[in-house]
């Protein structure tokens, strides 16, 4: 099989989610022939009319998406759903041929990465856990940051490809790897929106100017990501859009598990967590990651700050 870096390859995309989508629209448009499947049919359909003449298309099976590539890529949404499109029946992995590359993209646990990387290794397939953080604008901006696991010369056969939809790709270690560096960006997350939280109200208790705070902190040691780009939004009590909390307590899930397999403590994680779960009882889980900020009272205006 000819290597898997060059370009005009034939890819199996699986998964087409508000990241998966965009990411398999880009590999088209960087001249692959990629053909995708979606559990949901309508969300093929919806895809692939964006890409008229364009090499494109779907398949109704991951197996029968998979038949003819030489790398499959998957970004679905937990390990239930790979093990599914992968492992299942019809899965993608028993259809690959000898040679192939497999690419994961979905955020999971280390355990099944490095499963997955032993039996696709069965197969004289090489394999790479790689999950995405950027959110659904990295991915139509093709501006992902990839934390990849698995060996040196699988991650160079897959990099260029994953140029199409990564600004920042980097391989961080063996099979599982990737997915323990993706924990580590989550619990990253959500320890800075715990502290952004707080920070704001504090702003707002002390009637201060909200948007001079921002300008004066954000130049320093505090500046962050979240900062930058969510602290309006959390002042104006606006979640509708980003991460869903639902699927960063299944990250935080994941995180947890990893850390606590080796005997390590993660207070600060598992507290974020329990606020979450908070906010997903009451009914608010598909809001974006920085609606933390939702279960922590304003300040009574009418108290005296002098």
């Amino acid at each position: 099989m000819e290597h898997a870096a060059g370009r005009n390859r034939k890819i199996a995309f699986i998964g087409l989610g508000v990241m998966g989508a965009p990411m398999a629209a880009h590999l088209v448009r960087a001249g692959h022939c990629v053909t995708a499947f979606n559990r949901t049919g309508s969300r093929s359909a919806e895809w692939l009319a964006g890409l008229t003449d364009l090499q494109a298309a779907t398949a109704p099976t991951p197996a029968q998406a998979a038949g003819e590539a030489d790398i499959v890529i998957a970004c679905v949404g937990n390990d239930d759903d790979v093990e599914q499109v992968l492992l299942g029946s019809e899965g993608a992995l028993a259809a690959m041929a000898p040679g192939g590359l497999l690419i994961d993209h979905t955020t999971t646990s280390a355990d099944l990465a490095r499963r997955l990387s032993a039996k696709a290794g069965e197969r004289d397939i090489a394999f790479l856990d790689a999950p995405v953080s950027g959110g659904q604008a990295g991915a139509e901006n093709g501006a992902l940051a990839i934390m990849c696991g698995g060996l040196p010369d699988t991650f160079e056969q897959a990099e260029p490809v994953m140029r199409a939809y990564g600004k920042r790709i980097v391989h961080v270690g063996p099979a599982g790897a990737g997915q323990t560096a993706k924990m580590a960006n989550q619990m990253c997350i959500a320890g800075v929106l715990g502290g952004l939280s707080e920070a704001i109200r504090l702003v707002q208790g002390a009637g201060l100017d909200e948007g001079k705070v921002l300008e004066a902190i954000s130049g320093g040691a505090a500046q962050s990501w979240q900062m930058e780009n969510r602290w309006n939004t959390m002042m104006a009590g606006d979640f509708d859009f980003g991460f869903a909390i639902d699927w960063m307590r299944k990250d935080l899930a994941y995180a947890l598990a990893e850390a606590n397999r080796l005997g390590l403590s993660s207070p600060v994680t598992a507290l974020v967590d329990q606020f979450y779960a908070e906010i997903q009882a009451g009914g608010g889980g598909r809001q974006d990651t920085s609606a933390l900020i939702s279960r922590l009272p304003a300040a009574d205006s009418t108290k005296d700050r002098t």
